[in-house]
């Protein structure tokens, strides 16, 4: 009897995808071109904004605390409109999820883009599945090392530009790249390229489709969106079972149309057999159906073997019946639910855009001390006002108090009622409010004071709405 201890874990066996051609092959191409296309072109994308501020059509400034998205600008305080996209993806998710199941995960998530990017340059560098195999069962000579090295070049590359894409969203591009290639950047940005080099190089070239499996969260949470009217990637094995690959003889007839070629097992790049059901591994990327329905064609029989289906139609078909169309598929109650709810936040989103004031005032009451009696009997009160200039040049803005009021208002170091806010900024001013002495204000615990600000430019006007304390009777 052996004493070696029992091995609970086997070794990974590495997936080398056989190339495939067809429909769905043909749209993730088109997809992985778009979306890598906007992620590294993005930063480069130019958008006037006038002198003073930044002419990057997409940008994260975080010296500056704004976000950029074209003729659009994020504050600080307006971090609502992050959280409301985030909400819309997570929608967006659920919605494509409980109709078409895992396609975000076969099609545009970026660990599959990368993946498929890195898979095409070892297929251009090492050949095809069995070349891959071959030569990773080869042992280490000149050619693997050549062959290896030229592999892991090409992968930095990508990995590199991917990094280096994403530090550019945050500061302006072309210099940022100037900066990087003259060794004048920040470590920041160095550090945050390099680490992001070095887990594009992982995921994508080594880790792979352990990433979906073992890392990502959504496999486990998906079938929670799914259900009988779900469109998945499945095999008809009412019509494929017994599998066989003789088709000559007195029980082919017997036999059903799979031929067990392996065909749709090659080309997955999880390294699963659909044939054998639904499996938390499986990413619908719909390869398995090019590469099957490529094969039916050979032999001359119907494509469709392998499919996306849903539940319901699997009933229906085993019982002679035909599938229902897709849309009755997509348009029922959890999809309805899910576009109405993701379009209300989108809708809400895009009002609040639109009706956001070009002038914004936040106006902070100074308690320390609530009120200062002066030497004349009068009661001074101190606020600690911003005003936000969200135009692309300065502009002089004008304080005042309502119509009517006896109470005066004057800026800390000027004697005039105005102050002059740069391009984009928030100017701060510290502001006196002065009761005479025995008015209604002086003499009442609080009364309710609003301050106006007008736009020495536009003429829009905004006001604020606070308290003055008096020293009460």
């Amino acid at each position: 009897m052996s004493d070696a201890p029992e091995q609970l874990y086997a070794a990974r066996e590495p997936i080398f995808p056989k190339r495939v051609k067809g429909t769905f092959r043909s749209f993730k191409w088109w997809i992985m071109g778009v979306l890598l296309g906007i992620y590294y072109l993005s930063p480069w994308i130019r958008w006037d904004r006038g002198p003073n501020l930044p002419d990057q059509a997409i940008l994260i400034d975080m010296a500056d605390r704004r976000f950029y998205f074209f003729w659009i600008e994020i504050w600080p305080h307006e971090f609502y409109f992050i959280a409301g996209l985030l909400i819309m993806a997570g929608l967006g998710l659920f919605l494509f999820t409980s109709a078409l199941g895992r396609v975000w995960c076969g099609y545009a998530c970026p660990q599959t883009v990368w993946t498929d990017l890195f898979i095409l340059v070892e297929r251009w560098i090492e050949g095809d599945r069995n070349a891959r195999l071959r030569l990773h069962k080869q042992k280490w000579n000149g050619q693997k090392v050549r062959l290896r090295l030229t592999k892991w070049v090409a992968w930095a590359l990508i990995s590199l530009a991917t990094g280096g894409a994403w530090i550019f969203y945050f500061a302006d591009a072309p210099t940022l790249l100037v900066d990087l290639v003259t060794m004048n950047a920040h470590p920041l940005a160095y550090t945050t390229m390099f680490v992001l080099m070095a887990t594009t190089f992982f995921f994508g070239g080594i880790a792979r489709e352990q990433i979906c499996i073992y890392a990502c969260p959504w496999p486990r949470i998906q079938a929670a969106m799914m259900d009988e009217d779900t469109i998945v990637v499945a095999y008809r094995d009412w019509r494929g079972e017994p599998r066989g690959k003789h088709r000559k003889g007195e029980d082919a007839e017997e036999l059903g149309d799979c031929i067990d070629c392996m065909a749709c097992f090659n080309v997955c790049p999880m390294g699963i057999d659909i044939r054998d059901g639904q499996q938390l591994e499986c990413i619908t990327c719909a390869l398995c159906i090019d590469a099957c329905d490529e094969m039916m064609k050979k032999i001359g029989k119907p494509t469709g073997l392998i499919d996306y289906i849903a539940l319901k139609d699997e009933t229906r078909e085993r019982a002679g019946g035909h599938k229902i169309p897709i849309l009755k598929h997509i348009l029922r109650p959890r999809t309805i639910l899910y576009t109405t709810l993701w379009a209300a936040v989108g809708i809400a989103l895009t009002v609040a855009l639109f009706v956001r004031p070009p002038l914004e005032v936040t106006i902070r009451p100074v308690r320390n001390p609530t009120y200062v009696t002066l030497a004349d009997g009068s009661i001074r009160n101190t606020y600690d006002v911003g005003v936000r200039n969200k135009h692309g040049e300065e502009r002089p803005y004008y304080f005042s108090l309502s119509e009517g009021s006896d109470m005066q208002i004057a800026l800390e170091g000027t004697d005039e009622l105005l102050v002059l806010a740069e391009a984009d900024e928030e100017k701060k001013v510290r502001v006196y409010v002065i009761a005479p002495k025995g008015s209604d204000a002086a003499t009442l615990d609080r009364t309710e004071l609003r301050i106006w600000i007008k736009d020495g430019v536009s003429g829009d006007r905004t006001f604020k709405d606070t308290v003055f304390n008096g020293r009460g009777k």
